[in-house]
């Protein structure tokens, strides 16, 4: 049985398939087009297979890059839905926070708003 590809390289393939565009693949993952085309011509080497045609006007999936796409973001879906799921589990309750008075009026209280938004489980005291 062979092992999985690099982790990279399927993210990378994951987004340029759904953005059918190395670009905007880059800017979804914060690397540049070159490290995503790398990362996607690595894992079609590993796998043996072309995942996408290449044209001027962009990307389209091969057939066996439209057969690859689904089960893979299966898979990255299960892996955010087991992360959430952790956090979800661990961050709840209230969050007792002690500070200098400077530190408070200068920086946390500008961002207490958002986190609180973002992490309305949590009570902040």
């Amino acid at each position: 049985m062979r092992t999985l590809p690099p982790l990279n390289a399927l993210r990378a393939f994951e987004s340029a398939a759904r953005h059918l565009s190395m670009s905007r693949a880059a800017d979804e993952l914060h690397v540049t087009p070159a490290a995503i085309s790398h990362q996607v011509k690595g894992l079609e080497e590993y796998l043996g297979v072309q995942l996408f045609h290449r044209q001027q006007r962009g990307l389209s999936l091969t057939e066996a890059g439209a057969a690859y796409l689904p089960g893979l973001r299966e898979g990255f879906e299960k892996l955010q839905a087991a992360t959430e799921a952790l956090f979800e589990s661990e961050t709840t309750g209230p969050l007792t926070v002690s500070v200098t008075p400077t530190f408070a009026a200068k920086w946390l209280v500008h961002r207490l708003e958002k986190f609180t938004n973002l992490h309305p489980e949590i009570q902040v005291m």
